[in-house]
């Protein structure tokens, strides 16, 4: 018996756009950069793409359609979704919309560890990183109006939608965090982390 594909953006995404119409690789990853998706899924290294299309094969959610041959280009294979493959597709399609994941990104990792650096410190790196968003945010806003003049489908823009206000938030909190950084309302000391690890630890028994 097959073991079961394990759902991934990536994985989601080949069985969407099989469910248009069959592609070879290639043509999969032109279509993915031609809509948009790139922002949503990682198709910077092909090799990514093609082990995810062999998983696929393997747990028998595409299949083969035919191999096409031509001068102009090596040969390429051409894949199809397969019924089982539309099933799981909506199957992961449901449980992604539906169930919040919990996640590891890095940016909430690195600001549990930020009184490593100084306030001075924090409060530089930050704003480097407003200023990042703020470009996204910029670009995100450009290429969403783009697409909307010429009168793509907004249904094919919500992921571009999310990204948008996804940026837009995290923008404005960390300007927030900067304003009180600068402001010295945020700001800490080695000294006072020592003294509250000393007070929260005073009341802890004793290892035995």
């Amino acid at each position: 018996m097959t073991a079961p594909v394990k759902s991934s953006p990536l994985a989601l995404t080949v069985l969407a756009l099989l469910h248009y119409k069959p592609l070879h690789p290639y043509g999969i990853q032109q279509l993915i950069k031609q809509w948009g998706k790139e922002q949503v899924v990682n198709v910077g290294q092909r090799a990514g793409l093609y082990r995810t299309i062999e998983r696929l094969h393997a747990g028998g959610l595409i299949a083969v359609r035919q191999t096409e041959r031509d001068q102009q280009y090596p040969e390429r294979t051409v894949y199809e979704v397969t019924d089982e493959g539309r099933a799981v597709a909506r199957e992961w399609l449901d449980q992604m919309l539906a169930v919040p994941k919990g996640e590891f990104p890095v940016f909430p990792a690195a600001l549990s560890n930020v009184p490593m650096l100084t306030p001075a410190e924090a409060l530089d790196v930050l704003e480097r990183r407003a200023e990042r968003l703020a470009a996204r945010r910029a670009d995100l806003a450009s290429q969403l109006a783009v697409h909307t003049e010429e009168g793509v489908p907004r249904v094919t823009l919500i992921e571009h939608e999310y990204l948008l206000a996804m940026v837009d938030a995290e923008e404005r909190w960390v300007r927030a965090v900067t304003a009180d950084l600068h402001d010295g309302r945020l700001a800490w000391s080695p000294e006072m982390l020592a003294a509250f690890d000393e007070q929260h630890n005073s009341g802890a028994p004793s290892g035995g």
